[in-house]
């Protein structure tokens, strides 16, 4: 990775008036409702932004947007990348090293997973509270990782406890079910077999997906608070497995939004 490429980026993005931002958002499936709380000041597409990723999954729509929500200035992430697209690691999480160029303090991100946890149920959803990588790399591993951090990066604690413990206060004012637990990455985009989701839980997930860790090594990796929320949009009883309707899990995760964007709003305030 060359700081040069990321210093070009956000010389671009300042002059376009992305400043001040204290908040950085990455909307997953099932935020991306949030966008019509915010006052936005300024919008771009990633095709615009010098050497952004693009995203090429159809529920994500790939714009940068800056506005105010809940009285704090907000850089927005509408649309995310993965693995499966096939970018890299690096690729991936290039955009969370913009967001803490631009300026960002903290970091909240949101997805859609699988439960694992069978006391957990479709439409509900779960907080990060610990993870495991199963994705097969590191987003730090490339040669010059110490120009930009401490190539060992420590995640004994990868998710900010002040921001977790507040949002679990809002889940209880707003009477919204909010789990916490172990979300667990895969590569994707292949649904998992029967079997992987036996030994999923053996390992101690209840939760799978295919995004999220990635930017949260890098958040840590810039010393950056971070959280991350998913809405559980199926539930993967090996026992009883039936085909999966993506069609049926965005609806899911569309149902699921307004309590993901109360959760969001709220933790903003706070």
């Amino acid at each position: 990775m060359d700081i040069k490429i990321i210093n070009e980026t956000v010389a671009f993005l300042r002059a376009k008036g992305f400043i001040n931002a204290e908040i950085g958002i990455v909307l997953g499936t099932g935020l991306g409702q949030l966008v019509d709380h915010i006052a936005i000041e300024e919008s771009i597409d990633y095709t615009e932004i010098p050497h952004f990723p693009v995203s090429t999954v159809e529920s994500h729509s790939g714009k940068l947007l800056l506005g105010t929500l809940e009285g704090k200035k907000v850089l927005v992430m509408q649309g995310r990348f993965h693995l499966y697209e096939g970018y890299s690691l690096q690729e991936i999480t290039f955009p969370i090293r913009i967001l803490k160029a631009l300026g960002i303090t903290k970091l909240l991100v949101s997805n859609a997973a699988g439960a694992i946890n069978l006391t957990y149920k479709k439409g509900e959803m779960m907080l990060i509270d610990d993870h495991i990588n199963l994705q097969g790399g590191s987003p730090l591993a490339f040669k010059n990782v110490s120009d930009f951090g401490d190539r060992f990066t420590d995640m004994c604690a990868p998710y900010d406890a002040t921001m977790n413990a507040m949002m679990l206060e809002v889940a209880k004012e707003n009477n919204i079910t909010l789990h916490k637990g172990v979300y667990v990455a895969v590569v994707g985009p292949q649904l998992e077999t029967r079997a992987e989701y036996r030994y999923l839980k053996t390992i101690g997930a209840d939760a799978v997906g295919m995004s999220t860790v990635p930017e949260i090594i890098v958040a840590n990796h810039l010393r950056l608070p971070v959280i991350a929320v998913s809405v559980l949009t199926d539930e993967c009883n090996p026992d009883d497995l039936k085909p999966v309707d993506i069609g049926e899990i965005i609806a899911i995760a569309g149902q699921a939004e307004p309590k993901m964007v109360t959760l969001f709003k709220g933790l903003i305030r706070k």
